[in-house]
């Protein structure tokens, strides 16, 4: 078999996004002796760093988001993984030499490499409604660990019933004098134990059945007018310094729209082996097509998109041998 060319700056593996599962695909890359490079963009933060307290991590009972993430990143940099703070806005097919490889394209500029990881993430979705845009920093948040400080002692409101809505909302307790959850059901999503400790704090009251139709307030939020969906003629003001929206989550995917064949939630389809439907593309973590979005999950997911990228890394650089 005569000799392949693949080019010395070529990489083994490209990773897009530096959450867990983006820096578990890391840990695993450089331990398998591929030549890897992560692309940590700036533009999403991801959402563990978001997340106040990590009770269901095997292992660890209770730890800090932006604290857990910052240790796997601190493992795979121990372990010989390039990271790079660069965002990402296009990938595309591109020889390596010889062989057919991908270019991946950043703010900084672009990285030839035989094969792409996506573990882009999510973002927390809006509402939608009048005014939520203009006051996004004067009122509304998407992260209560970020913005709670600043609410010391007033109302806030909650928008959602999920497990991080209800996470979030415990949190808010430790500084806000009282937290509204709203929520369009008529009971939680939220796991049990979390419900639990909600319906026991004393600061948190709940209302059912609703939704946010307008963000009130000129210079700053000063509260919410919701609607009953079970009475549309029912509005109800609720006074509010602070509104916190968890609401579902839109993942973080348009840069690679076209390349790979995605869901109708915009989350990238794979199989089991965490192969997308391009050659040489992967993904993991929160921005692919499943049931269950956690931070296990994603470093499982993780760890098999290397091995499935390794293999046919392996199998390209084999035809050179």
């Amino acid at each position: 078999m005569p000799d392949i060319n693949i080019p010395e700056d070529t990489y083994d593996i490209i990773i897009v996004g530096g959450g867990p599962g983006g820096l578990t695909a890391g840990l695993y890359a450089s331990r398998a002796d591929m030549k890897t490079l992560l692309l940590e963009g700036n533009a999403q933060a991801s959402q563990i760093t978001m997340t106040d307290m990590i009770e269901n991590y095997p292992g660890i009972p209770a730890i800090g988001g932006f604290e857990l993430n910052d240790t796997f990143k601190k493992h795979a940099v121990s372990l010989g993984l390039e990271i790079r703070p660069e965002q990402v806005s296009r990938i595309q097919r591109a020889q390596a030499g010889d062989v057919e490889g991908w270019e991946v394209m950043t703010d900084s500029g672009a990285y030839r490499t035989l094969s792409v990881i996506v573990s882009t993430g999510a973002a927390w979705s809006r509402l939608g409604v009048p005014r939520e845009e203009e006051m996004v920093g004067r009122g509304i948040s998407y992260c209560a660990t970020c913005d709670a400080p600043f609410y010391r002692g007033r109302e806030v409101a909650v928008v959602g019933g999920g497990d991080t809505a209800i996470q979030e909302a415990l949190y808010l307790t430790k500084f806000a004098s009282k937290v509204t959850v709203i929520h369009r059901r008529d009971r939680l999503r939220a796991t049990a134990v979390l419900q639990q400790r909600a319906f026991a704090n004393e600061k948190i009251t709940f209302a059912w059945d609703s939704t946010v139709g307008e963000i009130l307030g000129e210079g700053g939020v000063t509260g919410v007018r919701i609607q009953n969906i079970k009475d549309p003629d029912s509005h109800e003001e609720i006074p509010a310094e602070g509104v916190f929206i968890f609401v579902g989550l839109v993942p973080n995917t348009a840069f690679i729209k076209g390349v790979v064949n995605l869901d109708k939630g915009g989350y990238i389809i794979t199989d089991r082996d965490m192969k997308a439907s391009s050659k040489g593309i992967f993904a993991c973590g929160d921005c692919i097509s499943k049931s269950l979005r956690q931070v296990v999950t994603a470093c499982g997911d993780g760890a098999t998109a290397t091995h499935s990228a390794s293999l046919y890394v392996d199998e390209l650089r084999g035809q050179a041998y």
